[in-house]
């Protein structure tokens, strides 16, 4: 039988975890509309990546920017993205791809982000050790793909075109890999200090095809920050297999879809 103090901790429990939920899939009414967009890209890629979202958001009449991440350690990858920032005119959805949800985690407590969008991004706690998370979950093939040059990593070109981009046609995807940006060993070793998803709304797109991060392990990120949550059946790139979709959940976390 359950004690009072055990009762009271898991009503406790229970009530936070549903008022995590409501902000997460509920519109927040006080949540003002974004006329901005902050894209970050994550490993084994380049600002380019966002190429096929960044006319489609314009379309829409939205500022669009695209982070060039220096792909160095996480403090200065965060500090790339808080000068774009700090550059916005009023309120700005941030958004992370892979690797990037680590900076769209740390960065996205800026005064001007209102929304943040995680797309088959890592979503880390403050101070998790996002390795031991991912450990929890069986290893995705990509992993075994990295290949290192010194303190320069990066996917080989088998892995780019099987594990990383494997639903795009092959001749797009090596152009992808031609510009394939490596990424400093240091990078990995980075630590949140904060989780921005414990106080903005937040949303998640879901890569079920997924090789790079498993997802079920997205799926674990997405619900427990309370994220509004879209599966797309798209390999890691769904932002460029899938635009559409990534898109208009941009959109909405921007106040710009019902």
């Amino acid at each position: 039988m359950m004690n009072r103090r055990a009762f009271s901790t898991a009503l406790a429990a229970g009530a936070a975890a549903s008022l995590m939920s409501a902000r997460g899939m509920a519109a927040n009414p006080d949540q003002p509309k974004a006329s901005n967009i902050v894209l970050v890209h994550g490993l084994f890629a380049d600002g380019s990546c966002w190429s096929e979202v960044i006319p489609r958001l314009q379309t829409a009449g939205l500022n669009v920017t695209s982070v060039q991440n220096p792909l160095t350690t996480l403090p200065e990858a965060v500090a790339a993205a808080e000068r774009v920032l700090e550059r916005q005119n009023g309120p700005t959805v941030l958004v992370g791809h892979s690797f990037s949800g680590m900076i769209v985690t740390e960065a996205g407590v800026h005064r001007n982000v209102s929304a943040l969008v995680y797309v088959a991004a890592r979503a880390p706690d403050a101070g998790e050790d996002y390795t031991a998370l991912a450990s929890k979950f069986p290893t995705p093939p990509a992993t075994a793909g990295i290949v290192f040059d010194g303190d320069e990593g990066r996917l080989s070109e088998a892995a780019f075109l099987r594990d990383f981009a494997g639903d795009l046609p092959q001749a797009k995807a090596k152009v992808l890999f031609a510009v394939q940006q490596p990424f400093h060993k240091a990078l990995l070793n980075g630590k949140t200090t904060q989780a921005a998803w414990r106080s903005k709304p937040s949303f998640y797109a879901v890569s079920t095809e997924d090789r790079t991060i498993n997802p079920d392990l997205e799926r674990f990120m997405a619900k427990r920050m309370g994220a509004k949550t879209v599966e797309v059946k798209a390999s890691h790139l769904s932002l460029i297999s899938r635009p559409d979709e990534i898109a208009n959940l941009i959109l909405e976390a921007a106040g710009q879809r019902d």
